[in-house]
């Protein structure tokens, strides 16, 4: 069984950030990083279900901005490398979440060195910038909002409107460290602020290809491939209502159902295999201060 276990684990991160390595987790010993373990974002953040649903809608809704959808069609390799860019961004949340204090600050400030270069200028003659603070405030909306939608939805329903709020309140701060501004940090705000952006997002022919070749993202292996089929209608899923039916994505209520039966069928086999992912890593680099003060001999044991 372990042998199992341990395959279906590999597999699991092979979609996910940890396949790309270079950030450690389980060191400096009892670093906290930016949040610590009390806070709810790592709550909401250690789900593998919940997040890969919620990270699949994310970059959905991000697309339906004109000027976001720019800038990924200009400056990435999407189009050829879609599961790179869903690992890349996967990356960025658990490093900014459950990294030590200085790789998460390291991560921040590269990101904010590659946005100075993503610049450009959409085809309706608006230019664009990555680093606009107005834009980077609706990438981060647009992701968290979808991140405590799956886990109200996968992980637990009951999470109280003051850890939701608390969530928010958390996250706002990797997106003002980035450069947004105006951050919502409460659920009416966040909820106000997608309503008010409504008039702003565009449904095109770029919009249907990047949602095409998100869709119809290839698996790392093949026996990936249902658990990646599976998210990415999960993420359609979990779009606001408004946004499904902008994208021609809209599902009847016995589809919905059986998505939502199909991951929550997955979500015992997620849970019992993902045991070394980011959140598990960072508790031991945080518990490893208190097991490191017991080791330590007191002025007692020296004498």
């Amino acid at each position: 069984m372990e042998i199992l276990r341990r395959r279906i684990e590999n597999q699991i991160m092979g979609v996910t950030g940890m396949a790309l390595g270079n950030i450690d987790y389980e060191h400096p010993s009892g670093d906290p990083g930016l949040f610590g373990p009390q806070s709810v974002c790592w709550r909401v953040h250690s789900d593998f279900t919940s997040m890969l649903c919620g990270g699949i809608s994310s970059l959905m809704l991000q697309m339906l901005h004109p000027l976001a959808l720019a800038g990924v069609w200009d400056h990435s390799n999407f189009r050829d490398d879609m599961l790179g860019r869903l690992r890349r961004t996967s990356q960025f949340i658990a490093a900014t979440t459950f990294a030590s204090t200085a790789d998460a600050e390291r991560l921040i400030d590269r990101v904010r060195r590659i946005h100075d270069d993503v610049i450009g200028v959409a085809p309706d003659g608006r230019p664009y910038a990555a680093n606009d603070p107005d834009l980077l405030t609706w990438v981060h909306v647009a992701e968290v909002s979808r991140f405590l939608a799956a886990h109200l939805r996968y992980r637990n329903p009951d999470l109280s409107a003051a850890d939701q709020d608390r969530y928010y309140a958390e996250v706002a701060r990797i997106a003002e460290a980035l450069g947004a501004r105006d951050v919502p940090r409460t659920r009416g705000e966040t909820d106000a602020y997608l309503e008010a952006m409504r008039p702003q997002l565009r449904f095109d022919d770029r919009t249907e290809e990047v949602f095409r070749l998100l869709i119809g993202a290839p698996a790392p292996h093949p026996l990936a491939r249902p658990l990646v089929a599976l998210t990415m209608r999960a993420g359609v899923d979990l779009l606001p209502t408004w946004a499904a039916e902008m994208a021609h994505r809209g599902m009847p209520r016995w589809q919905r159902h059986t998505v939502r039966a199909g991951v929550h069928r997955l979500v015992p086999i997620m849970r019992w295999s993902v045991r070394n992912g980011a959140s598990s890593r960072a508790r031991r680099r945080v518990a490893g201060a208190t097991t490191m003060a017991a080791e330590s001999p007191t002025e007692h044991d020296r004498t």
